[in-house]
């Protein structure tokens, strides 16, 4: 395919520059929140489609807001006293064949399934309004759906994914320890912390610094003392965590900015920041590695919500990441694989615009003798586009 590009890259490795910075926003996060309510909702809208119409119509449901609500708490106890307002947003096949279809039931009952798997003490039917914006899709796009003459869709936006592998030390420091905090087990262990957990990571050559903001849970926390207490033990916990993972040095601060003289401390009713003003949209948060890396080329598409079969703002992104981790896996000459992928609206997804490959070798070696083979990878991947369009139909894969 002559639309595939793979060539050198003499830039430096990521983890060999001085400086780097990882963020995580954890799967409480508004940002998160957001993103996973436009997710569910796009995955109970297409199975319903399928469900009822043998395939998936044409729809969008990448828009969504949170506005914070408002909260009292106090060391032992909580309550929302405004509710948290969601918002689900986008564009869908709102009738097919003459049968109407209940896409804003359908959105609002997988937004308060999601809320309910994934936080414990938000009551979703008394402390979270939930609305609609999903408005029909345009005619044009629309009529993408069925241009295609195969099985093959064509794409619905000029767009442009992005991937790398592998992960530096930094950034699976980050990943691991916001998914240690918020594990089953570990809020077995310590139920006082939220699920409303973000981490901010900061390498300078070899000393990493890690931010934690945790939303504690009030009526778990009955004084001050406790609550420093906590904070110790949290902070020991992912120091321990932390050791097991790298053998630079490390720094770890929990809620830097308490003030405990005033006893002003990140306390929180249902263990989330969006009970009490903070606010979340689609697309703000994690890339579909579960990260924020400003020293990594990323795309900004809300990958969230899209339509799983022919939204290159989500497929390429996925695709992008899948390309870079088959080439460090299979060649582990290549120390750092980033892949970039745009699209033509109205092309077929599985054609590309430009498909790019940069290798960053080990030192003394050049990409040469697999660049054909890398191709080849890109090549297979695309070819089998079809079965990763079907996995993310089915929710196997996360977007963030």
């Amino acid at each position: 395919m002559s639309n595939i590009m793979v060539v050198d890259c003499e830039a430096q490795l990521t983890a060999d520059l001085p400086l780097e910075y990882v963020e995580r926003k954890g799967k409480g996060h508004p940002d998160s929140l957001m993103d996973g309510i436009a997710e569910n909702a796009s995955l109970a809208l297409g199975r319903y489609y399928v469900d009822n119409f043998g395939q998936i119509l044409h729809y969008n449901l990448d828009k969504g807001l949170i506005i914070g609500g408002s909260s009292q708490v106090s060391f032992g106890k909580g309550q929302i006293t405004a509710p948290i307002d969601i918002t689900v947003g986008g564009r869908a096949t709102k009738a097919f064949d003459g049968v109407q279809i209940p896409v804003d039931e359908i959105a609002i009952k997988a937004a308060r399934e999601y809320l309910r798997d994934n936080t414990r003490f938000l009551d979703v039917e008394n402390e979270v309004v939930i609305n609609t914006k999903i408005r029909q899709g345009s005619a044009d796009l629309s009529q993408i759906f069925t241009r295609n003459t195969d099985a093959t869709h064509l794409a619905n936006d000029t767009s442009f994914g992005f991937g790398f592998a592998p992960l530096t030390e930094t950034e699976q420091l980050t990943l691991d320890i916001e998914r240690f905090l918020n594990s089953a087990q570990y809020k077995k262990e310590r139920p006082m912390v939220g699920e409303d957990i973000k981490v901010m990571s900061v390498r300078e050559n070899g000393r990493i610094s890690v931010t934690l903001a945790i939303a504690f849970v009030a009526h778990l926390v009955p004084s001050i003392e406790d609550y420093m207490e906590q904070k110790e033990g949290i902070t020991a916990d992912a120091l321990k965590l932390a050791k097991t993972k790298t053998k630079k040095d490390i720094e770890i601060a929990i809620n830097n900015g308490d003030f405990y003289d005033r006893k002003e401390i990140y306390l929180t009713k249902s263990g989330l920041s969006c009970e009490a003003g903070d606010d979340g949209q689609v697309g703000r948060g994690n890339r579909v590695n579960g990260l924020i890396t400003p020293f990594r080329r990323m795309s900004l598409e809300a990958a969230a919500g899209k339509n799983p079969s022919n939204h290159v703002g989500k497929i390429y992104n996925v695709l992008a990441r899948e390309i870079a981790l088959d080439v460090v896996k299979i060649y582990p000459n290549v120390k750092e694989c980033s892949v970039s992928i745009v699209s033509q609206i109205g092309r077929k997804i599985d054609d590309p615009k430009n498909l790019g490959i940069e290798l960053k070798m080990e030192k003394g070696a050049k990409s040469e003798s697999i660049r054909s083979k890398v191709k080849d990878i890109a090549e297979d991947a695309l070819s089998n586009l079809e079965y990763i369009t079907h996995e993310l139909a089915d929710g196997h894969y996360s977007m963030f």
